[in-house]
């Protein structure tokens, strides 16, 4: 077999054997196909597409590429969700303790945040003591345990995957439907659950701003898990202003712990309960939205959030000793109006230049600061009204102009649809 031939069919939209991609895949995986070579076919699939046979061919590639997590030692059913990510999207943080609670077991390998996005594991490292990376006896440990564990990804799981991304970043491929699905779901097949709940953004504030590509990614991703013998359901969700009111590490881990008791806001509210239901129901819980209901009022919700936390090495009360930022102040309305739209993504921007995210990989959380928004699409606002409250470490003017320009006031706005669609 020759690399410019595989790149050649593709480039033709001919269809490879899967010999002929898994020597390729590897070849790239152990350097013998060099960068270039396995750019030109990222590209010839960017503007090709694969057919669903090779399609599936690279998902098995890349799951074959490193280790898979054996959750089989685990009683019941095992569960998993994931979001294609957005501005103050902590989910996570709430679904998997809620689930839990309601007796089913979610095992749950999150990442870092990178550019406008959040990231679950930076949120959860705001905890003092929390440790992200646990062997996987000692994860299965506390998922016994607890239902509940929430890790860093391994870098033996799905390697191929990572050096593709790397590849894609630099070579404006990343936007590319098969690839993205395949990226996602390999790792979900990889993480070991029997069902999966994907939670697709669309909107401003998400990678899929068109609700047809996001839906087009979402049938994707769920046929990948249907072929693989996974029960998938995805959900298409808003993104076209932020997710509940807090944008920031410790902001949202407290936001998720107000949603846990019952007092969060009603859309981030709304969002985790749809998602919490079909995972349960996934798992064969009967009645989902009463066992949801009766965890948050008895306090099981949230105990065991506290409970896996602290298996996880992270502490509770230090979490609720930090120390507050040294300036705090807010963005006020200067005219009278109803909000009819968000630059969410320069939200997220904003929150990312306080340094509640990174612009590089290399760059450092500062896990105190943030932003809360205090206005939804729809509000009426008068001048003098607070739109915005940011936590920092200082004034920073640019910060402030974004902010100011990223809420846009008109006559009137109807407030956006939370969940658009699901797909089975």
């Amino acid at each position: 077999m020759r690399a410019v031939d595989i790149i050649e069919k593709t480039r033709n939209h001919q269809e490879l054997s899967e010999a002929e991609l898994r020597f390729f895949l590897s070849g790239y995986l152990d350097k013998t196909i060099p960068e270039y070579q396995m750019s030109a076919w990222l590209m010839a699939v960017y503007f090709q597409g694969l057919s669903s046979a090779n399609l599936m061919h690279l998902v098995q590639i890349m799951v074959d590429s490193g280790d898979r997590l054996d959750l089989s030692s685990l009683p019941g059913i095992k569960v998993d969700k994931h979001s294609t990510g957005g501005v103050g999207d902590k989910t996570s943080l709430v679904v998997g303790p809620l689930v839990a609670a309601c007796g089913v077991t979610i095992a749950k390998m999150s990442g870092r945040g990178l550019g406008h996005t959040g990231g679950t594991i930076d949120k959860l490292e705001s905890i003092p003591g929390y440790r992200s990376e646990i062997s996987s006896d000692e994860f299965l440990s506390i998922l016994r345990k607890h239902r509940v564990a929430i890790v860093g990804q391994s870098p033996n799981l799905v390697p191929l995957d990572k050096d593709l991304y790397g590849l894609r970043d630099v070579t404006a491929t990343v936007p590319s439907i098969p690839l993205i699905a395949a990226s996602i779901m390999s790792k979900k097949l990889a993480s070991g659950a029997d069902k999966i709940v994907l939670d697709v953004k669309v909107g401003n504030g998400s990678f899929m701003e068109d609700v047809d590509q996001a839906r087009l990614l979402a049938k994707t991703m769920v046929d990948i898990g249907q072929a693989f013998g996974k029960t998938t359901i995805a959900v298409l969700t808003d993104m076209s202003q932020p997710l509940g009111e807090a944008v920031g590490n410790q902001l949202e881990v407290q936001e998720a712990i107000d949603t846990l008791q019952g007092k969060g806001p009603q859309d981030f509210t709304e969002l985790c309960t749809e998602a919490a239901i079909h995972l349960l129901e996934a798992a064969g819980v009967s009645s989902p939205q009463q066992a949801i209901e009766e965890a948050i009022i008895s306090g099981r919700a949230y105990q065991t959030f506290v409970e896996f936390i602290e298996a996880q090495g992270g502490s509770m009360s230090d979490f609720e000793q930090l120390p507050t930022v040294p300036v705090k102040y807010v963005i006020t309305a200067t005219s009278s109006g109803v909000v009819t739209s968000f630059k969410t993504k320069d939200v997220g921007r904003a929150a990312m230049l306080l340094g509640a995210g990174r612009a590089t990989k290399q760059d450092t959380i500062d896990p105190l600061v943030g932003i809360k928004v205090k206005v939804s699409i729809g509000d009426s606002v008068q001048p003098g009204d607070v739109l915005f409250e940011v936590y920092a470490q200082k004034e920073q003017d640019e910060v402030t102009q974004i902010l100011k320009e990223s809420i846009t006031l008109g006559r009137a706005a109807t407030p956006p649809q939370l969940i658009i669609d699901v797909i089975r």
